[in-house]
């Protein structure tokens, strides 16, 4: 089934390549026995469901998230195999539409003039403070 992403693109199935393996912790026999944990890679590179312009967006904020531009997710939080990959699927979806979302630019503020010279004013009110607790200098 293919894997829409957002309202961008869809990632067809054959795209996706999935690998199991026995989850690590508790779960004695079955957790020992049954591959359950799923790991879902997608080769973002060699993608046809992707433009030019998204494959370079993606490779840009995925940085160290993708290996050659490669980008796999794994799910174990399940015991059922079939649960652990719609968690995989859904984690790939969200971490793509994410990557691919464009971030607003910060627009640099000045600090207004009233508090730079409150924060002035205040500064020669705690040293004025501070000479009054100096013993006074004596003149011989």
């Amino acid at each position: 089934m293919d894997l829409p992403i957002g309202d961008l693109f869809t990632i067809p199935e054959g795209e996706l390549s999935w690998s199991f393996s026995t989850a690590g912790g508790p779960g004695g026999q079955h957790a020992n026995r049954n591959a359950t944990r799923a790991e879902l890679s997608w080769d973002f590179g060699a993608s046809a469901a992707l433009s030019e312009d998204l494959r370079r967006r993606l490779e840009r904020s995925l940085g160290t998230r993708a290996r050659d531009g490669v980008l796999t997710v794994a799910s174990s939080e399940s015991r059922s195999q079939w649960r652990n990959r719609q968690l995989a699927r859904r984690q790939l979806a969200e971490l793509v539409v994410e990557a691919l979302r464009e971030r607003r630019r910060r627009i640099p503020t000045r600090t207004p003039r009233s508090a730079h010279e409150g924060r002035l004013r205040d500064k020669r009110r705690r040293s004025a403070n501070k000479r009054l607790r100096k013993p006074p200098e004596v003149d011989e």
